[in-house]
């Protein structure tokens, strides 16, 4: 890691960090981006664990695959990093991408960052200064703009354990499996019990230049009893909150209507999870919803 931070200085704006290359790649294919020199971090060793650590987080290496992550028990222990890892594009770029790559890409319309938000996440990163922690929010700064520095890496991402009664969800809209998703919805409740909400995150994907954070929506969650008159008032604040723009994965006003039905079912499979239930989530699909 030392070594690729040292040679990435010394290049400058000639080098690129290249770890499982799918947003990279394609980005050179179109010649929107054009590197002198790619440093290969695939060969760094102890680089994708997922492993627990003093009992009370999850870390996760820089390039740890999404496919290693939706295979991963640990990770299930939190559903809704299963949820993320397991719909991401297809098998293929499973495969190949890592959750340090797309962290670091902050691409607006990527997975792992409304899903880590609705978590305590922090981005342990290694630079020519050293060693630094960064909370997720201070570390998205803007759309593909983070808070790294010139020749720093992102090392690992430590997810704190989320308390008892807790469940999360994490449910997103396709046209298919391999493009990006019109909109996507992530929710972690804490509940005091089966019906009462201690604490509510809702983020909100594909809807902004950041992750949009829901807060009016938590708010019809917090400290209330999880009614289904408070899930459909906490989906529209949700569809209120969402900042999208018309492109060709829908119009502006279609994203929010996604919006408001992808929270919807993301609070009544986190409700669900918090209390114990086996709950299976998959992305949707046109035709489905």
């Amino acid at each position: 890691m030392d070594e690729a931070v040292a040679v990435l200085a010394e290049l400058g704006e000639e080098g690129q960090a290249l770890a499982g290359g799918q947003s990279l790649i394609p980005l050179m294919k179109l010649r929107l981006a054009r590197p002198g020199v790619l440093v290969d971090l695939n060969s760094i060793p102890k680089l994708s664990h997922i492993e627990k650590r003093d009992g009370s987080s999850i870390r996760i290496g820089a390039l740890a695959r999404h496919a290693e992550i939706a295979d991963s028990e640990l990770a299930a222990s939190i559903p809704i990093l299963h949820d993320c890892a397991a719909g991401i594009a297809d098998a293929q770029i499973r495969n190949r991408g890592t959750i340090g790559g797309s962290i670091a890409e902050a691409d607006p319309s990527g997975d792992w960052a409304p899903v880590l938000l609705t978590l305590s996440t922090e981005v342990h990163c290694t630079g020519p200064k050293g060693i630094r922690t960064i909370a997720l929010p201070d570390f998205l700064k803007d759309a593909y703009t983070s808070a790294l520095e010139k020749g720093e890496l992102v090392r690992e991402v430590a997810v704190q354990i989320p308390p008892k009664n807790s469940g999360g969800a994490y449910v997103a809209f396709k046209r298919s499996a391999p493009v990006y998703a019109s909109a996507s919805a992530a929710v972690q409740l804490t509940m005091a019990d089966r019906e009462m909400c201690q604490q509510a995150h809702v983020y909100l994907g594909c809807v902004g230049l950041l992750p949009v954070h829901a807060e009016a929506a938590e708010k019809e969650l917090r400290g209330r009893k999880i009614t289904p008159q408070a899930i459909a008032a906490a989906g529209e604040a949700a569809m209120e909150a969402a900042q999208p723009h018309s492109d060709m994965r829908g119009s502006a006003e279609y994203k929010k209507v996604l919006v408001k039905s992808l929270v919807k079912r993301a609070i009544d499979a986190a409700l669900r999870r918090s209390r114990g239930e086996q709950v299976k989530v998959t992305h949707e699909y046109v035709g489905r919803i």
